[in-house]
């Protein structure tokens, strides 16, 4: 019993570093600027590919994945995970790159210390190395919808906007509710794909998963003007009919009521549709 505890306890700890030393790397768009740390680097130890037909399951109903075993993490490699994370937020590269790089040696079960050695790579401007170690780290833990989105975006730095694409969706695959990837995906579609389809099915379930307003909602709305579909209806106030209460009776000798006004500085009812949109550089 104490050994699993400590077993798990190690886990948590090695993905509390991984949560510390994460980089974040997200296109941006016209309009406002979009927050930051949409796509971040959270290196964690992560789980096999779920199934097709389960992650489709899981995009169709929201509903969480089913948990899965992850590997143990030896209070070693916790340690020595540590010593590299310190390297790289002290911004001593050479030998956070060393560290990561024998950690992924010695204890081959986990793809941290390559997104971490990816991302570390990918900050230098060296996109080929690091492409290259984000593709050893989802070849070692292909359930990793983290290691997947970090590879896309770096297929994306690159140009290789199609590969970039399919990592997106096999991060999706891995973890429906993953929503920097959704997010990631939609610049994509948009802004490098021309697909505009694609783009607004990917930023409505960013959204739904995260509830952010504002710049997505003006992204949705543009996306939806330019596909000439209609704006989404808000929901209207019940106008009288049974159950709704009676007007109220004036007083006599009093000033009729005033017609109701716009708030100041109301915009116009079409003005959603004018939402800033996709999207520039990146």
């Amino acid at each position: 019993m104490s050994s699993q505890i400590s077993s798990k306890r190690a886990a948590l700890g090695l993905a509390a570093c991984a949560l510390l030393a994460a980089c974040s790397s997200q296109p941006t768009h016209k309009g406002p600027p979009p927050p930051p740390a949409v796509a971040p680097g959270v290196a964690a130890p992560a789980a096999p590919a779920a199934s097709a037909t389960g992650a489709a399951g899981a995009a169709a109903t929201g509903a969480p994945a089913s948990p899965a075993v992850r590997p143990e993490v030896p209070p070693a490699a916790r340690a020595d995970f540590e010593r590299a994370v310190r390297y790289m937020r002290a911004g001593n590269a050479t030998e956070a790159e060393l560290g990561f790089k024998q950690i992924a040696l010695q204890y081959p079960q986990f793809a941290a210390p390559l997104v971490d050695l990816g991302l570390l790579q990918r900050k230098q401007g060296q996109l080929e190395q690091a492409e290259a170690s984000l593709q050893a780290a989802v070849a070692k833990e292909s359930g990793s919808a983290v290691a997947w989105t970090e590879l896309g975006v770096t297929q994306r730095m690159r140009g290789e906007f199609k590969d970039a694409a399919a990592s997106y969706e096999q991060a999706i695959a891995a973890d429906a509710r993953y929503a920097p990837a959704w997010r990631n995906l939609g610049v994509l579609a948009d802004l490098y794909l021309g697909d505009p389809n694609r783009a607004l099915a990917a930023f409505e379930q960013y959204k739904a998963l995260t509830g952010e307003d504002k710049p997505v909602s003006g992204w949705i709305a543009e996306l939806r003007q330019r596909l000439g579909m209609p704006a989404p209806k808000r929901p209207e106030a019940p106008q009288g009919g049974a159950g709704a209460a009676p007007p109220a009776e004036a007083e006599p000798g009093a000033p009729p009521p005033a017609p109701p006004q716009p708030a100041p500085g109301a915009a116009p009812a079409n003005a959603a549709a004018a939402g800033a949109g996709p999207k520039s550089g990146g």
